[in-house]
């Protein structure tokens, strides 16, 4: 299959240097930082309603946030509960449950769940039977499909299961798995307290295939204490070896203010920024050399993956998990801190176990957080999911469907690009912005150009560097 020229890329590292800075991932647009406590659950009610009339009722995408873990990762940034207990899960999976129950009063029956996501904290720190329940709750509550056709996944990690976990996952309706891998080298694992061996991993990817699963993705991290360029090199190779249809190479944020795990790391063992471009580049090379497609924000794909189909196609979108093909459907997130859309909306959960069971116990929706999206927030979000998903824009389009102007209501945004178009990173051609290979390692600073929030106050101190 050819690969489309949107779908290439370039490294340049002086280009990279020049445009070192801090912003957002954009899983969405505005960004959880512009979230405020004023939109709550009865607004939340009001607007999922809504959803189930007008001209085109969306189908629904679920997400469940289980945050479990037995041993903490320094590097997380992740909500999470670190505990041996398995028995915290039990009370937590009952307001699971109710929160399943209430959110399903909101949505019509009829409404088909074509997309499914378990992510954590380790969704397998579950037991067979609670994860088989947790699956029965909600197929008795929403109208899951029967067909595997939809996309249903799940985040593991190889050391919380095995082949009998795979069959049992596969058999409840699973069919695409995410594994968490992060580094292969045994030293970098100590260092940031993952053991995890080669034999683990391909055990659990080797039985996923045998029992049917569609997609493997795999979860690397670079930039972690005591990484080069040659020992990440093997990793990479002992990765394309196993055959993966897809990758997600994370750039580690060591923000330790922030995530207080983080503080048992050793800043001094962090690879120096040059070792980390370096690290990068070898991952990219090695990756195209193998024949992968650079999808954007980490994430690499076989050409026939349905990521680099859908990318092809402009049916691509991003949301609170990563890149997607279901953006036709309405995300409703459920567990502590879980982050949905509905609507022309963003909702999350409350943060802590203590507040997500008072409030669940109460009869109410944990929902403590939000934001209505206005005209403006939608235009541009429109723009700059165009730009991480496509690489591309035609603002013709963006005309057409918000009824403006392009060049005098984004006169300052032009003004910012014209000088990024002077540094090579896209080309505004006519009615065309083009991502150039060599912008797409820099799509966030693009996509940042658009942002209201940050233009109208710098707040870039809140994310991370964008490599």
């Amino acid at each position: 299959m050819v690969k489309s020229r949107l779908q290439s890329l370039e490294f340049d590292e002086a280009l990279i240097r020049r445009y070192d800075q801090s912003g957002p991932r954009y899983t969405s647009y505005p960004t959880a930082v512009q979230f405020h406590e004023s939109f709550g659950a009865d607004t939340y009610r009001d607007r999922a309603r809504a959803t189930n009339s007008g001209d085109t009722v969306r189908p629904l995408s679920l997400y469940f946030h289980i945050p479990f873990c037995d041993t903490v990762c320094f590097y997380c940034a992740c909500n999470k509960v670190v505990t041996k207990n398995r028995k915290r899960a039990i009370p937590y999976l009952a307001h699971l449950h109710q929160e399943i129950a209430a959110q399903s009063e909101l949505f019509d029956r009829n409404r088909s769940v074509d997309q499914l996501h378990w992510g954590g904290g380790t969704p397998t720190f579950l037991s067979h039977a609670q994860m088989i329940d947790v699956m029965r709750v909600t197929g008795d509550h929403f109208r899951l499909r029967n067909d595997d056709q939809g996309e249903y996944s799940i985040e593991v990690d190889p050391r919380e299961a095995d082949a009998e976990t795979m069959a049992l996952l596969r058999e409840i309706g699973f069919n695409r798995l995410s594994l968490g891998v992060q580094d292969f080298e045994p030293d970098v694992q100590k260092a940031v307290n993952r053991i995890q061996t080669e034999a683990q991993t391909l055990e659990v990817m080797d039985a996923a295939r045998r029992v049917g699963f569609k997609s493997v993705n795999v979860d690397l991290i670079y930039g972690l204490p005591r990484q080069n360029r040659e020992t990440f090199a093997h990793t990479i190779d002992r990765v394309i070896d196993t055959d993966p249809d897809r990758l997600s190479i994370f750039n580690y944020a060591h923000l330790p203010d922030r995530f207080k795990t983080q503080r048992q790391i050793n800043a001094a063992e962090i690879p120096a920024p040059s070792e980390k471009l370096a690290i990068l580049r070898l991952t990219i090379e090695r990756l195209t050399d193998a024949g992968y497609l650079y999808i954007g924000m980490d994430h690499f794909a076989k050409p026939d993956d349905e990521l680099a189909i859908a990318q092809r196609e402009r049916k691509l979108y991003r949301n609170f998990q990563g890149y997607s093909t279901h953006s036709d459907c309405d995300l409703i997130a459920m567990g502590v801190t879980g982050i949905g859309s509905v609507g022309n909306t963003y909702s999350q959960n409350v943060r802590t176990l203590d507040e997500y069971y008072a409030i669940l116990d109460d009869g109410e929706l944990p929902v403590f957080r939000g934001i209505e999206l206005n005209e403006d927030d939608l235009l541009r979000r429109y723009v700059i999911s165009e730009l991480i998903c496509h690489f591309s824009l035609d603002t013709r389009d963006a005309e057409i469907r918000f009824d403006i102007e392009f060049e005098s209501y984004f006169a300052p945004e032009i003004e910012a690009l014209q000088k990024m178009e002077a540094d090579g990173l896209l080309a505004l051609n006519g009615r065309h912005i083009e991502v150039s290979p060599k912008g797409r390692l820099l799509i966030r600073n693009i996509c940042m150009a658009f942002d209201h929030y940050l233009n109208k106050k710098d707040e870039t101190h809140t994310f991370s560097k964008v490599i």
